[in-house]
């Protein structure tokens, strides 16, 4: 019986194929040397086919990843190509919105890897090695894991590698979940004793009203200490005043600054405030930390 799919140097054709689809895949390279980029991937590519070849073996597992649009559907067609055999194409099974929480603790097992993957591509390409840190509110709250925790981050500093750290979703529980990234960043900067946290809103700052809705709200430079008031401002309890993702991050504050900490709320739609606020430059809000 002859397969639904063809040989991929051939049609290609799949149940459901129309003949518009088939004749994108006859437009696709079909052998290595017509496949244009990615050459240090074709070079390591063309020795394990070769040695495949010169085996009569079938090549070991391969896994291409990345975003869509790196042509990893293509190079795949190439390689059943090179070695003459048939390729089968399906897609995995589709999650249309996570409901449950395991399900919700799987897909964030997904997304990780996908996170991790973008920021060591966009790092690579300035030279900077990434590490990743996924951590859950047992490792601030149990002595030995919190001194495991300084001491790794720390020698990644001496190292230059730079820590890219995540609440560990997939093995997070309700009750010793962190919440949001703003506690994390509070959290950290307390472990690591840091002289500043910028956090990035959608907003320059904590503002007198939401912006959003009153256009007389007037910015706040400088939060000496975190009062009621200011905590209404943000959106506290009996306040109609916040802004989305503000209370969070004025909580978070309020942590940083009780362990000597200062925190800057800026908008994060300017990249370009990061080198103001390293040049010293007044930017959004800062939150004064307590000093000894």
């Amino acid at each position: 019986m002859q397969d639904e799919t063809a040989l991929y140097g051939a049609k290609m054709m799949q149940p459901g194929m129309t003949a518009a689809d088939s004749e994108e895949n006859n437009l696709r390279p079909q052998h290595l040397e017509d496949y244009i980029g990615q050459e240090k991937v074709k070079q390591n590519l063309k020795i394990y086919l070769e040695a495949a070849k010169r085996r009569g073996e079938p090549m070991d597992h391969i896994l291409l990843y990345g975003p869509p649009g790196l042509g990893k559907t293509t190079l795949a067609g190439i390689i059943a190509n090179e070695m003459g055999v048939q390729i089968r194409i399906t897609s995995g099974p589709a999650i249309e919105k996570p409901g449950d929480l395991v399900t919700k603790q799987a897909a964030a097992a997904v997304g990780q890897c996908e996170l991790m993957y973008t920021y060591d591509r966009l790092f690579g390409q300035y030279n900077h090695t990434v590490a990743q840190m996924l951590l859950t509110w047992e490792d601030f709250d149990h002595e030995n894991r919190l001194h495991n925790l300084q001491n790794t981050l720390e020698r990644l500093l001496q190292l230059h590698a730079i820590p890219i750290i995540n609440e560990n979703d997939p093995v997070a529980c309700e009750e010793y979940s962190l919440g949001d990234n703003d506690t994390l960043a509070a959290l950290v900067a307390k472990c690591i004793h840091a002289d500043l946290v910028v956090l990035m809103s959608d907003i320059d700052g904590l503002y007198t009203a939401d912006p959003h809705t009153h256009s007389d709200a007037k910015l706040i430079p400088v939060v000496e200490e975190i009062t009621p008031e200011i905590e209404l401002l943000a959106g506290g309890a009996g306040s109609a005043l916040g802004t989305g993702g503000m209370l969070t991050k004025v909580t978070a504050a309020k942590r940083a600054t009780e362990a000597g900490v200062d925190m800057i709320i800026t908008n994060g739609a300017h990249a370009e405030v990061l080198y103001d606020i390293v040049e010293g430059k007044p930017v959004g809000t800062r939150f004064v930390g307590r000093k000894a």
